[in-house]
């Protein structure tokens, strides 16, 4: 191969998609990333088995893969360019976003130990945080989403604090600078859901935090056809979280592996047709009569406009808003859309609308939704790649109905 003369370490992320920042050359020469359909690998001799074992109790590769479960060719391409992507030293990929979550948690969770979470976070991680960590011996604080509060809630036996930005469906973006300063006075371990934000629009790892998730479902695959979730992080950290994934077995196929690689070669360009559209779409719908208030870090009037103008290239294309009026006028709006699919996730080719406290709280008592946030009329859109003027022309025409 010729010799770069340039930096990988300072290409885009649309080219850190496409290319990584080393290399690799594939079976056959193959521009494509091949598809490694096996579930182990096999040795021609004893003495190589012995020999890879012995390598590895030391700490070291002479050959990559063993056994299905331990990684595959396919998927170990992919965190290759997921780890470009980030700017991070490893990324250890899992079958989903929230395996992902969980195994990453449980790595680095200690018993009687507490561990702070946003309150304004993806349900199921709440309801891991406030329902099954407890019986591992864990403490949970549940906090706003601003580093003061996480300060104030920070214990002598605090050991991880784990926050999204922007969170989900309220779009709140932290200071992770002020977030990190604490948490490296008080020798806490940060972790951050950057899945709304992408590395495209902020670089957590940059600015001081130790690991970043993300749902790779989401705009990283970019195509709703695919579930995957990525850790990525320092070596050292990674080797631990690898480990883990080694024990449980949340791995995914090669299929999937592959569906992820070749969506990064276009996240770039995905990336910046969703900045432009939910801006475009959060500034209409804020100017609409039929609506009530609406939350995007894009616009002057969201909470965290100035921490987002700060930190982040872009916004994404996640847009929350309160229709005027109750929830069977709220349905009746949605109903009314022709573009957008009624169905949870986002990050997407497809526009996809979700009434919050149907799709994701259903099972909360109503008393419990309320004091959360989750009103009849909470809306979530999440914009996929259609046309922007299609997009808004089929919001105002069933807004028009109500």
């Amino acid at each position: 191969m010729a010799k770069k003369t340039s930096d990988p370490r300072k290409w885009k992320p649309a080219t850190l998609g496409i290319h990584g920042v080393d290399r690799v050359e594939h079976a056959h020469f193959a521009v494509s990333t091949p598809i490694v359909h096996t579930s182990n690998y096999y040795f021609n001799t004893t003495q190589e088995v012995y020999d890879f074992m012995k390598a590895k109790s030391e700490g070291k590769v002479i050959r990559e893969h063993e056994y299905g479960r331990y990684g595959n060719p396919t998927q170990a391409e992919c965190e290759r360019k997921l780890a470009a992507v980030e700017g991070a030293e490893r990324a250890v990929l899992f079958s989903s976003g929230m395996s992902a979550v969980i195994l990453t948690l449980m790595t680095f969770m200690r018993r009687d130990g507490h561990i702070i979470f946003t309150s304004d976070c993806y349900r199921q991680t709440r309801d891991f945080a406030s329902n099954l960590l407890a019986e591992f011996g864990i403490e949970v604080s549940l906090v706003d989403p601003t580093a003061e509060a996480i300060e104030k809630a920070i214990k002598p036996n605090t050991n991880i604090i784990f926050t999204e930005s922007p969170t989900n469906p309220y779009l709140r973006c932290l200071d992770l600078a002020a977030v990190v300063k604490v948490a490296k006075q008080h020798k806490v371990k940060t972790i951050i859901d950057a899945t709304l934000a992408t590395p495209f629009n902020i670089r957590p790892l940059d600015m001081g935090v130790d690991v970043v998730i993300h749902s790779a479902t989401k705009y990283l695959g970019g195509h709703n056809d695919l579930l995957a979730g990525v850790t990525l992080g320092s070596d050292k950290l990674m080797n631990d979280v690898y480990r883990m994934q080694r024990m449980i077995g949340a791995t995914p196929g090669p299929l999937t592996s592959f569906l992820l690689e070749r969506g990064l070669k276009t996240f770039g360009l995905r990336m910046k047709h969703h900045n432009e559209a939910g801006l475009v779409v959060a500034k209409m719908l804020e100017s609409h009569p039929k609506i009530e208030k609406v939350w995007y870090p894009g616009l002057p009037s969201h909470p965290d406009h100035k921490i987002a103008m700060e930190q982040m290239k872009g916004f994404g294309s996640v847009v929350t808003f309160l229709v005027k009026g109750d929830d069977a006028r709220t349905r009746k709006f949605i109903d009314a859309l022709e573009l957008y699919l009624i169905t949870p996730s986002l990050g997407g080719s497809e526009s996809l609308v979700t009434q919050m406290w149907m799709m994701s709280f259903f099972d909360y008592p109503e008393e419990y939704r309320k004091k959360i946030g989750m009103s009849d009329n909470l809306v979530r859109i999440a914009l996929g790649l259609e046309d922007v003027d299609d997009l808004i022309a089929d919001l105002q025409q069933a807004l028009d109905k109500i």
